[in-house]
């Protein structure tokens, strides 16, 4: 399975709770850190739902 590098660079506060679960299921406690996951569907999903406060970098 392929690789990804996601950037955390928008920051969390003020917005729905969704989001905020889903950025720390995502591996995501700092803004500018960087987590490499496996590019799965569930993973994929879950990025696409905070995409905009992420940086992806293939």
């Amino acid at each position: 399975m392929a690789k990804i590098k996601i950037k955390y660079v928008k920051s969390m506060l003020d917005r729905p709770e969704r989001q905020k679960r889903t950025m720390r299921a995502l591996g995501f406690r700092k803004l500018n850190q960087v987590v490499e996951k496996e590019a799965t569907p569930q993973v994929l999903g879950m990025i696409a739902k905070v995409k905009h406060m992420l940086f992806i970098e293939q």
